[in-house]
């Protein structure tokens, strides 16, 4: 019996849209902002021009591209077991093994060549960050943090927009670290409820997990902290990056956003989990981009 399609999935049967809902191409969402944010804030103490912006946007696109399509392939014989996930595009046939790797393999050379192409420094960071977001799909076979491990590899993306800017670390230095901080806590947050529906699969075919190791109220009050974190750290990068009232009140913003998710998530009621995934955290970030830009510009 075919399995029924992901409730976030595109309909139709192209190609195209296929390799969509492969790579769940509208979770770009979630951390496209961030790296656009990191444009914004360099944009205080360099100039930026649209031709930078688009070889920015390509070269996230590209290399999460890249990370989730290496993901569905490494997992594709768990995918195949999984009752919420047997109806993606590898175990359902919708695409091959071969379309799915060649898929992966133009991608990164997409990100190689745009990372090139923004300046010497992106260049030379592009194949590193490259293999650690690679290597994240590895991670649920030897740690219980896998977590965490995609939290730092979507944390690349604000470093990754200043640096593309900037072509030198920020000033003052801890600028960065911050805003990366603040995102690896953000998405190791809602990267934990997106594992609460999988606690028993995991535990049957030996994958790991914070919700594994801690069970479901263990992995959403672990995901609480995270995400109290979450919120200073982006307060204090603004401060640091030199944004005004406007940004704060998109912080403050993201803030009531993030409670509401923890709101509609409980260890017995998983009901609302799409909502809280997917809505609530790509409203998020397109909030506290939306905010920051406006601030940047009035």
């Amino acid at each position: 019996m075919t399995a029924a399609r992901d409730s976030q999935a595109l309909g139709g049967d192209s190609l195209f849209v296929r390799y969509v809902n492969f790579v769940k191409l509208p979770h770009t969402l979630f951390a496209l902002p961030f790296a656009l944010l990191g444009v914004i804030a360099a944009s205080f103490r360099y100039s930026v021009s649209w031709r930078l912006v688009a070889l920015v946007v390509v070269a996230f696109s590209s290399a999460r591209w890249v990370a989730m399509g290496f993901n569905r392939i490494a997992d594709r014989h768990f995918d195949a077991a999984s009752p919420r996930n047997r109806n993606r595009e590898l175990p359902q046939g919708r695409l091959t093994l071969g379309q799915a790797w060649a898929s992966v393999a133009a991608a990164a050379a997409v990100f190689l060549a745009a990372c090139a192409l923004i300046n010497p420094l992106c260049a030379a960071l592009a194949l590193p960050a490259l293999v650690w977001i690679l290597a994240y799909s590895l991670t649920k076979r030897f740690t219980h943090w896998p977590h965490f491990w995609l939290g730092l590899s979507l944390a690349i993306a604000p470093a990754g927009g200043y640096l593309a800017v900037a072509g030198r670390w920020s000033e003052p230095w801890w600028l960065l670290p911050v805003i990366a901080l603040a995102v690896a806590t953000w998405v190791a947050g809602f990267d934990i409820f997106y594992a609460l529906p999988d606690e028993e699969f995991d535990k049957t075919v030996g994958l790991k997990s914070a919700v594994v190791r801690l069970g479901a109220s263990g992995g959403i009050r672990l995901a609480r902290g995270l995400h109290a974190i979450t919120v200073p750290a982006l307060a204090l990068f603004g401060w640091g990056a030199g944004f005004g009232a406007v940004y704060f009140a998109g912080v403050a913003l993201a803030a009531g956003l993030l409670v509401w998710e923890h709101r509609l998530v409980r260890p017995d009621d998983l009901s609302r989990l799409d909502t809280a995934f997917f809505s609530m955290n790509a409203v998020m970030s397109v909030t506290v981009f939306a905010f920051a830009l406006a601030d940047r510009l009035f």
